[in-house]
């Protein structure tokens, strides 16, 4: 007697996503990083409170999108070498250099990982930065940059409200306002907002949940 096999669901059998929307912002004595906290397992939301704020060193942090395996495992590596270099070097790695092995690493294996990284940090040499890593491994550095499934809702919205030479505090409403906005249209983002400024001071990280998220128009 042949039975027929049952059908699985889409979610058990998919790879982890971290779906996402991910945001970075340069101004004058750092950066603004931030991102969504929804993991999905195709439909499923495997985890609601996922910190995509990846530390790198104490001075450069990365936000991941993609293959929560594949953005895991690079971040991994390039803290790895980064932690060597800065040994052999007697101080904190340059944000550039962290850019570019995250591009080694993403260009070399482009045709394996889904990985869409923004490295974003602050160094003495040339203060806060923002290097975008899209699906590829290009590397550009922007005065900010928009990442994940989340940013293809976003992009009029970031051209009409940024502006060069924002302050810290304008930098962060820029990043919630957008995440917010995303995560509102995007069913792959969601949860709470985690935000977190690197200066020469260090990391300073806030937590925002759905009740304190901006409310806009939901028509």
């Amino acid at each position: 007697e042949q039975r027929m096999a049952v059908p699985q669901p889409e979610w058990v059998t998919s790879e982890h996503m971290t779906g996402t929307s991910i945001m970075a912002v340069e101004f004058a004595g750092g950066v603004v990083i931030g991102a969504d906290s929804r993991t999905t397992t195709g439909a499923y939301v495997a985890n609601r409170v996922t910190d995509k704020l990846t530390k790198i060193t104490d001075n450069i942090y990365c936000c991941r999108s993609g293959s929560a395996a594949d953005t895991q495992a690079i971040a991994d590596v390039v803290s790895y070498q980064l932690g060597l270099h800065s040994m052999e070097i007697g101080e904190l790695p340059r944000v550039k250099t962290a850019a570019s092995l995250f591009r080694e690493i993403c260009y070399s294996n482009r045709d394996a990982l889904m990985a869409g990284i923004i490295c974003a940090g602050w160094d003495k040499y040339e203060g806060g930065q923002v290097f975008t890593i899209p699906l590829g491994g290009m590397c550009l550095r922007q005065p900010f940059s928009i990442g994940g499934s989340g940013s293809t809702y976003i992009y009029g919205h970031c051209d009409a409200t940024f502006r060069p030479g924002m302050t810290k505090d304008e930098c962060k409403t820029f990043v919630l306002n957008a995440l917010a906005l995303a995560m509102a249209r995007d069913g792959s983002s969601g949860g709470v907002v985690r935000l977190a400024v690197i200066t020469a001071d260090g990391v300073e990280r806030e937590i925002h949940s759905g009740e304190r998220l901006p409310r806009f128009w939901e028509g």
